[in-house]
């Protein structure tokens, strides 16, 4: 049996692929979730084959939400927004439904699905990077910490480190980790707000107290969270150039 969850805030939505998978009997939902949140717990819990996930929902985009699941599972995504279609297909969707959808579109989908699962593939989280990419996510980050969800405002940031293959984010309330890169954040960021000073930090403009000459040509940076972080000669040059000296 092939299991499947629903992730929709539309029930109408949700009940119209519920009604199209009745004569796939080989397909089993599993779970029917309304937002991000609840997609999550669902695929944690129920580790199902594949979702049909909706893109634009409240709380957190189904592109935010594939970016917290440790062992994604295949997508079919369903939108009402066709702009979409290419970051979908850029995450290696199965398949892209634009609603209202039609019976034999949905079909074709399900042959895709039907065609890939005997092969074993999964979904690339490489180039979730790609699709996450959208004027929302430039103002805020979501995060997993202990099991809870928060969407930090990046505002509240004073600074991201490099930490292995993750990156740590300083915030005004704690610390805070993300399976992403600082490539990934650097071109994410508003760059007149953020910038990369080193090959390991990027730090908010807004946070910085002072700049001092450490040694020849080996400058720190002082935020006001009372942290000092080294500047590369690069990084004091876009420093220099965003404060204006």
């Amino acid at each position: 049996m092939i299991k499947t969850i629903l992730i929709d805030d539309e029930s109408l939505a949700r009940d119209i692929i519920k009604f199209y998978l009745q004569q796939y009997s080989e397909i089993e939902v599993v779970a029917e979730c309304s937002d991000g949140f609840e997609g999550l717990k669902a695929i944690t819990q129920f580790k199902p084959d594949f979702i049909f996930l909706d893109i634009q929902m409240p709380k957190i985009s189904g592109f935010e939400m594939l970016e917290l699941v440790e062992l994604p599972p295949d997508v079919i995504f369903t939108t009402a927004f066709d702009e979409y279609a290419i970051k979908a297909f850029e995450v290696n969707a199965i398949d892209y439904l634009l609603k209202p959808i039609e019976k034999e579109r949905f079909d074709m989908a399900i042959q895709k699905l039907l065609n890939k699962h005997s092969h074993g593939e999964s979904l690339n989280r490489d180039h979730l990077d790609i699709a996450a990419l959208s004027p929302a996510q430039s103002n805020r980050i979501v995060v997993k910490k202990n099991g809870i969800i928060k969407i930090l405002n990046v505002m509240d940031v004073h600074y991201l480190e490099a930490d292995d293959d993750q990156v740590k984010i300083s915030t005004t309330d704690g610390i805070y980790f993300k399976n992403k890169t600082m490539s990934f954040f650097e071109k994410t960021l508003e760059s007149s707000q953020f910038i990369r000073i080193h090959r390991s930090y990027i730090i908010n403009l807004s946070q910085v107290s002072r700049i001092e000459l450490k040694e020849k040509d080996s400058y720190m940076v002082l935020l006001k969270s009372d942290i000092w972080l080294p500047v590369s000669k690069t990084g004091y040059i876009k420093l220099k150039t965003s404060l204006g000296i």
